[in-house]
């Protein structure tokens, strides 16, 4: 049976953005996130984590720090009985054009070849700038953006399905929508 996936952006979606993270230490958790993906795993969905690290090839952020980050967060979330599917990440600059790199959809392909199938239509991406939209407007996903970080209208993209400021609000419009 195909998986209902909640795409997730990593910085300004479940931990602060902290503008190239490097340092396993500085994870800060976003507010109510462990809440809203508790809300959400309880109506069957599963996680996937997706970001760019434009970081990495700028020698801002070394990769083994940032598998580090990822198994931190794994951990956390394993403890509030939230399991994450993986986690993917593209080290590229935004110039790149790479089928990785969002707005582009090979991030959320590999997921799938690794953990799938998904059922893309019942599945959402969430995230804090509308390249991660747009990446799941291009797979088929439905999509909520949070409004921390860009404003939406001055994107070329099309607007998300939902805008938020908030992961539990996002999740709680998702589960109503299920």
């Amino acid at each position: 049976m195909a998986k209902k996936i909640v795409f997730l952006d990593r910085d300004g979606t479940i931990i602060e953005d902290k503008i190239y993270l490097n340092d396993p230490s500085n994870i800060h958790y976003l507010p109510d996130v462990f809440e809203a993906l508790a809300v959400l795993h309880n109506e069957g969905y599963e996680f996937v984590i997706v970001t760019n690290q434009s970081g990495i090839p700028r020698g801002l952020v070394q990769e083994e720090n940032l598998h580090q980050i990822h198994k931190i967060i794994e951990a956390e979330y394993a403890k509030h009985d939230i399991p994450i599917l993986g986690f993917y990440y593209a080290p590229h600059l935004p110039d790149s054009d790479h089928p990785s790199r969002k707005p582009d959809v090979g991030m959320l392909e590999q997921a799938e070849k690794e953990h799938g199938p998904f059922d893309f239509k019942s599945s959402w991406m969430i995230g804090d700038r509308m390249t991660d939209v747009e990446c799941g407007h291009r797979k088929g996903c439905k999509s909520v953006f949070l409004t921390i970080t860009e404003d939406p209208k001055e994107s070329p993209f099309a607007p998300a399905d939902y805008e938020t400021d908030n992961l539990l609000d996002a999740a709680k419009y998702i589960v109503a929508r299920s």
